[in-house]
């Protein structure tokens, strides 16, 4: 039973009156300021790629949704497509590639059937992946901070401890001295921690929600394949 006494010593320590963020931030030198500085415009760019992404893709999935549904209702499935390309509705862009193929290859004296439908799956699988690819685009941000973040705050602590050492080169060197100094370096690679942290966790969460998103226009165009080669057998 020894470590609950110690927990409840240490829960009755007061926080150091000297870790106050915007006197360290202030108290650092101006080469540590301007790291500090550009790891929190760095979190402010995070945080703002995280929210805004939210809430394409809960807008994105509106639109596939209510598309879809329309779309396997519509008798005039050129008709409807036509009436319902305007707006960003990726699910519009995968039926639009397949319905332009369709349309060149029917038009060929001799339409080969097999090749028709190895091209309408190339050119809606193209769409897919390049829908894809301009989401996760968005998200570079995110892996480029979680990566990077760290290693600046590093950087500035390294400079820091650095200035603070060869400022005390005559000998004058204490603990007491030294330790606001160190804190102000050490300040830095804290806010690297602070804008990475948040971005990796991001980048993973987010990532899946664009491989669901990948998936969700892939079994679109799959279905619609199937419903083309059906009308292809017909002809």
């Amino acid at each position: 039973m020894i470590i609950l006494p110690l927990l409840a010593a240490g829960a009755q320590l007061a926080a150091p009156a000297n870790l106050d963020p915007v006197k360290l931030f202030l108290s650092a030198d101006v080469i540590v300021q301007i790291i500090m500085g550009g790891l929190l415009l760095a979190s402010v760019w995070v945080w703002t790629t995280i929210f805004a992404f939210i809430w394409r893709m809960a807008r994105l999935n509106r639109r596939s949704k209510a598309y879809e549904s329309d779309f396997w209702e519509a008798k005039d499935i050129e008709g409807f497509h036509a009436e319902k390309t305007k707006g960003d509705v990726p699910m519009s862009r995968v039926a639009g590639a397949a319905l332009g193929e369709w349309k060149r290859s029917m038009a060929s004296r001799k339409p080969d059937r097999e090749g028709i439908r190895q091209r309408l799956a190339l050119a809606m699988n193209t769409v897919v992946e390049a829908e894809a690819d301009k989401l996760a685009a968005r998200l570079n941000i995110l892996a480029t901070v979680g990566v990077a973040a760290p290693f600046v705050g590093l950087l500035g602590t390294v400079w820091g401890i650095m200035r603070t050492l060869s400022s005390y080169a005559d000998g004058a060197f204490t603990m007491a001295k030294v330790a606001p100094e160190l804190s102000e370096a050490l300040f830095a690679t804290a806010i690297g921690l602070f804008a990475a942290i948040p971005a990796v966790i991001a980048y993973n969460r987010l990532s899946l929600k664009v491989n669901g998103f990948e998936s969700r226009l892939q079994r679109f165009a799959d279905r619609f394949h199937a419903t083309l080669s059906r009308e292809l057998e017909a002809e």
